[in-house]
């Protein structure tokens, strides 16, 4: 008996304990996956739904059953009853057996005896088929309830999710811009790049400066050059026809 006792006792330790461990398990699988978590919530309210149909339908076929029932009694009960006195006149005039007639009576009198038990048993399983449509009807409406509830909540995280997507971006966008700025003023390579762009425009100005030292020289040999030239032209402006001959025929004319 004490063998027993422990048993008892370690199922139930066992049973509490596990069901506890599963609790702990089904939160931390909601926080990890809480998609799928709705999922297996919602498919455990479908589940308590479709059991609960299934025996308001069982109620309802038993239902149908006991009406059915009762309304046949009360039909054959009718019918005995307008029979009744057929039988009296046919059992007086010695038509009928007195046994047949008494076997008769007997089934009419149970018949309204069993007609309450069958009234009882059709409004016991109308009540049962009516709480059960209260339960199929609460099931119902709670799971509407939860698709609306987890449909909001399906929201709020999509859209917490697309706030914590831009956050990032953002940031991801500011850490490439503080690198980039970085790069620009730190780079050795950017560094060395712009020195040798001003080495090179250095080298070009200088290069500038000592052509136009060149140049002058050419340039004001070309002015002296212009000059003796303009001087060393003979003014043919206001000449005869006999000087210009004289000038083309290379003689030079003899002065009066």
């Amino acid at each position: 008996m004490s063998n027993m006792n422990g048993w008892g006792l370690t199922t139930r330790l066992i049973s509490k304990h596990f069901s506890a461990l599963g609790d702990k398990v089904s939160e931390a699988i909601a926080n990890f996956d809480p998609e799928t978590a709705t999922e297996a919530d919602r498919d455990r309210l479908a589940a308590a739904l479709r059991e609960a149909a299934q025996k308001l339908a069982a109620a309802r076929s038993s239902f149908d059953r006991e009406h059915g029932d009762v309304e046949k009694l009360r039909a054959l009960i009718a019918n005995d009853e307008k029979a009744s006195s057929t039988l009296a006149d046919r059992l007086a005039a010695g038509q009928i057996a007195e046994a047949t007639v008494a076997l008769f009576c007997d089934e009419l009198e149970a018949n309204k005896a069993k007609l309450p038990m069958e009234m009882r048993q059709e409004t016991d399983a109308k009540a049962y088929m009516d709480e059960l449509q209260k339960i199929v009807d609460a099931f119902a409406q709670q799971l509407a309830e939860f698709d609306r509830a987890a449909k909001q909540a399906l929201q709020k995280l999509a859209a917490a999710n697309a706030q914590k997507d831009l956050q990032e971006l953002r940031a991801e966008r500011q850490s490439q811009l503080a690198s980039l700025n970085g790069l620009q003023n730190h780079s050795t390579a950017l560094n060395a790049l712009a020195r040798r762009a001003e080495t090179v425009s250095n080298q070009a100005a200088g290069m500038k400066i000592v052509a136009d030292i060149g140049q002058k020289p050419l340039d004001q040999q070309a002015e002296i050059d212009a000059i003796r030239k303009s001087v060393n032209e003979p003014n043919v402006q206001g000449e005869t026809t006999l000087q210009r001959l004289r000038r083309l025929s290379g003689q030079v004319a003899v002065a009066a």
